[in-house]
């Protein structure tokens, strides 16, 4: 197994989702269906959380894929979902660093939804995928931007941001994948019910982590966070964060 790992917060406060984005059952899908995978479609998904895309589209769709992350127990979830569908012997996780991890052979869909960090933004995301794509496959991004216009720097930190320009508006996003040489052939956006269960979720399974861990080390973080990450959502995040998938087909 490799030598990596997530960050141990960010596996408590997620431990309990099986999508971690702002996305629930009904949306991914949606995505699924909108894709038109015939039975057999290869699939790569880096930085795939607990696996429930490639599990739930294996079990829908007939897909094949392979999964990877940096999370050891979210990659032995996934293997779990996996065996739970009855679709194991269709999808394998790998425990990796996706950041350099290119399919042998290509795939028909090469996916990063929602960790477009492990190539260093947008371009080079995409960049690393199209290296595992087959000709004329498509690319799934998943990526924040900005809903409205945040008017001031407290927006913008709450909302993740080092600055404004850490993610751009809607239009500007899509405008981007043209600039980049691909067509935008599907896209299936988040919005505010589903940010709720993503982020509302997580305060319940801290709250209850708090109860049981109070003397470790990391509840004095946690139990600052509980304190002011609920309003931070409803006044900043909620109104101005937007994110979706974006389905890409090279020109």
């Amino acid at each position: 197994m490799a030598d990596v790992d997530l960050p141990r917060p960010f596996v408590i406060r997620e431990q309990h989702h099986r999508i971690h984005d702002p996305f629930d059952d009904v949306k991914l899908a949606t995505l699924g269906a909108a894709l038109r995978m015939p039975a057999g479609t290869s699939v790569l998904d880096l930085a795939c959380g607990s696996g429930e895309m490639l599990a739930t589209w294996a079990r829908d769709h007939a897909i094949t894929g392979t999964g990877v992350d940096i999370s050891s127990y979210f990659v032995e979830a996934s293997r779990a979902r996996a065996k739970e569908l009855g679709v194991a012997d269709r999808v394998a996780f790998v425990h990796a660093n996706a950041s350099g991890y290119v399919a042998d052979p290509p795939v028909d869909v090469a996916a990063c939804v929602g960790a477009t960090w492990i190539g260093g933004g947008v371009a080079g995301t995409i960049e690393l995928l199209e290296r595992s794509l087959r000709p004329g496959g498509t690319v799934l991004i998943g990526e924040p931007y900005w809903r409205l216009d945040p008017p001031d720097e407290r927006t913008v930190k709450a909302c993740f941001a080092s600055s404004k320009d850490d993610f751009l508006p809607l239009p500007g996003l899509v405008a981007s994948f043209g600039d980049l040489g691909w067509d935008l052939v599907e896209m299936v956006l988040a919005d505010q019910d589903t940010w709720d269960r993503y982020v509302a979720a997580q305060w319940r399974t801290v709250r209850v982590w708090l109860d049981a861990n109070p003397d470790d080390e990391l509840a004095p973080k946690f139990r600052e966070e509980l304190s002011k990450a609920p309003l931070d959502y409803v006044t900043y995040q909620r109104e101005h964060f937007g994110w979706g998938v974006f389905a890409l087909m090279k020109r």
